[in-house]
């Protein structure tokens, strides 16, 4: 198996406030250096349905993708982005089977 995406679809009228706080967690993590954290993160806006938002979060194995979300800074990353989503979130959680690269 290749890998392990975590998509998290939201809804939030406060885009520009959850991208910083998802930038200050990345920074953050980055510095720290410890533990599991995500391979990489991707960030989209629906262009047919304004204010829907996806997350799309790449960990290396699905171990690795439980074992960061038992941390205490990602509960609390979540806890705080969930305030500034008009709504709960729906997650996704995928087996990667393969990678196309185009480029």
């Amino acid at each position: 198996m290749a890998g392990f995406v975590q998509i998290i679809e939201y809804r939030t009228s406060k885009p520009d406030e959850i991208a910083a706080l998802m930038e200050e967690f990345r920074a953050k993590r980055e510095a720290d250096a410890d533990g599991p954290s995500p391979a990489r993160g991707i960030t989209c806006a629906d262009r047919d349905e304004p204010g829907r938002y996806f997350a799309i979060i790449e960990f290396d194995s699905y171990e690795e993708a439980m074992a960061n979300s038992q941390r205490t800074d990602t509960t609390e990353f979540s806890a705080k982005m969930m305030e500034l989503c008009d709504g709960p979130g729906t997650f996704y959680n995928l087996d990667q089977l393969a990678v196309m690269e185009y480029r």
